[in-house]
């Protein structure tokens, strides 16, 4: 099959969409450090579960000391502090200005894997990026209301919000090429994901434990709603999502990853208007046809 490694990112972007949906539903119910915590476990297990029937082992096997530093850092980078700062800067800036900062980590990410991987896009994967996007960048625009004066594109500007999308678009640009060096020593994405999820979860398990919250984390368990929304997100996310990333990375650039992984809110948008019955914007919807050219551009 040509170009596998786009297809197995565009195929992640779908399962970090059914994820966000999960755990957005189960945070208003226990709060997204409850949410950060039990969708590893939960994932972890999975995973546990999937490699010891896949390949009869528990834990990964002769794995080399640097894989297995490249893949805990990564997952630190990347599962930790990326997502943290990015749950945080939804909570401060809103979805929309948080997207628009990470939409800027697949530039960031190929810079990354230039320096340290020395691997470059070819023409159609920069036109391709370029034009992605300017199509997420419409999407998430948010217009103003002409009828009260005010400005007709604007965002809500908080400079801790800001920055903790910056350090979350960091975190997870700098996770995904780490985690290339690592999974093409192990040859295996998910003996890799579970490295990950495990160096993710213990940096949860350390914050929780400074925070002192762990009498709330735990009893959250008794949330049996919020628990059936956790599963199914786990499973497309710290379970699917992160093993076909990594898939992905094996076979193209990790700025391309990043790109395709980056139209979810294009993906979003038809659930907006079948559940959440949002009213969706011209700009939207051609924001949105931009950004699929642009990743029909990858697969040239």
């Amino acid at each position: 099959m040509n170009h596998p490694g786009e297809y197995a990112a565009l195929l992640t972007a779908v399962f970090w969409t059914i994820t966000a949906l999960a755990f957005t539903h189960a945070g208003k119910r226990i709060g997204s450090l409850s949410v950060n915590f039990w969708r590893l476990v939960i994932g972890l297990c999975l995973l546990t579960i999937f490699i010891g029937y896949r390949y009869n082992i528990i834990i990964p096997e002769e794995i080399s000391n640097n894989a297995l530093i490249w893949l805990s850092l990564s997952g630190f980078m990347g599962i930790f502090l990326g997502d943290l700062f990015l749950f945080r800067a939804f909570l401060i800036t809103g979805p929309r200005v948080a997207l628009l900062v990470m939409s800027f980590s697949p530039p960031f990410a190929a810079v990354i894997a230039w320096f340290v991987l020395d691997e470059t896009l070819s023409f159609w994967g920069v036109i391709g990026m370029t034009v992605t996007m300017i199509g997420i960048f419409l999407v998430i625009l948010k217009r103003g209301n002409k009828s009260i004066g005010e400005n007709n594109i604007r965002f809500r500007y908080s400079p801790k919000g800001i920055f903790y999308a910056f350090l979350g678009m960091i975190g997870q640009s700098t996770g995904l090429v780490m985690s290339k060096v690592g999974v093409m020593e192990t040859g295996n994405p998910f003996t890799a994901t579970q490295i990950r999820v495990v160096a993710g979860l213990l940096g949860f398990v350390i914050l929780i434990s400074v925070l002192n919250r762990w009498k709330s984390v735990l009893f959250s368990v008794k949330d049996y709603k919020a628990f059936a929304s956790l599963s199914l997100g786990s499973f497309f996310g710290p379970f699917l999502g992160i093993s076909f990333s990594l898939i992905a990375i094996t076979y193209t650039n990790p700025g391309i990853v990043q790109t395709i992984v980056s139209i979810n809110p294009i993906l979003i948008i038809p659930f907006s208007i079948w559940f959440f019955k949002e009213k969706i914007t011209w700009l939207e919807v051609f924001g949105a046809m931009v950004a699929v050219s642009g990743i029909a551009m990858f697969f040239l």
